[in-house]
């Protein structure tokens, strides 16, 4: 994973342009088009490095506003109880019970195809799956005998909530976080293929196998590249969230 993120970051320094023609159409691989050119003499290479990078970032996006908003409300939640616990996760169970792709479509053909409103529309059917993780684990920490203690002893309830809850919260987070990276480019990739993506000639993995099918048999790399990619980065975060989860499991 390492090996691909870094990739992905050092794209404007390993690679040309993405949106720029850089030789005829279909050009065969190169030592300076390691993969070709696409039907418009674009760098395949290029726009696919481009394109993980764009990947990884919407992912990172989305999980990092799932683990805000879901975080927070799965805290007060859990931490406070009573009818605030119910009605926050009433609202948590109510956008549960939407199926979260076809929302994810609905809000972005509203929203009209590109890469913001894709990442908005995902990461607003997210958070409530981060809301549940840390609302169990708040609950669970709740009841433990160091927190009562630290109850009776007179502790605010700001610091009960950032001393003894929200640390215990992490971990499970972390790895929810690490696991959710595969399904999130996945997911993202699939939008995007769907054409709810960024327009051409904006490199996006999704949409760039999706322009290429056309010229699957005669030029294989142009939308096999691109999938592959996909693949390889679902793998590599897959390994990686098994790597934190035990991680964290093997920690006494």
């Amino acid at each position: 994973m390492a090996v691909l993120v870094g990739l992905a970051l050092l794209a404007p320094l390993i690679a040309s342009d993405p949106t720029v023609a850089v030789a005829g159409s279909f050009a065969p691989p190169s030592a300076s088009h390691p993969l070709g050119t696409d039907d418009i003499g674009q760098d395949v290479f290029a726009r696919v490095l481009y394109g993980m990078r764009t990947s990884l970032a919407a992912a990172a996006i989305v999980i990092a506003f799932g683990v805000v908003v879901g975080g927070a409300i799965g805290l007060v939640a859990g931490a406070r109880g009573g009818i605030v616990d119910a009605l926050l996760m009433r609202l948590t169970d109510a956008a549960l019970a939407l199926p979260g792709p076809v929302m994810a479509i609905a809000i972005v053909a509203a929203l009209g195809p590109s890469l913001r409103n894709t990442v908005v529309a995902v990461a607003l059917v997210w958070w409530p799956w981060y809301a549940r993780l840390v609302r169990g684990e708040v609950r669970a920490l709740a009841a433990r005998p160091h927190v009562d203690a630290a109850r009776l002893s007179g502790v605010s309830r700001r610091r009960l909530l950032l001393r003894h809850l929200l640390p215990g919260a992490v971990p499970p987070v972390i790895v929810a976080a690490s696991l959710d990276v595969q399904i999130l480019v996945l997911t993202l990739a699939g939008l995007s293929f769907l054409g709810l993506g960024s327009p051409p000639p904006a490199p996006e993995l999704g949409a760039m196998a999706a322009r290429g099918v056309d010229y699957l048999f005669g030029y294989p790399l142009v939308p096999l590249a691109p999938g592959i990619a996909v693949f390889l980065i679902a793998v590599a975060a897959n390994l990686a969230g098994d790597g934190v989860r035990d991680l964290f499991d093997a920690q006494p």
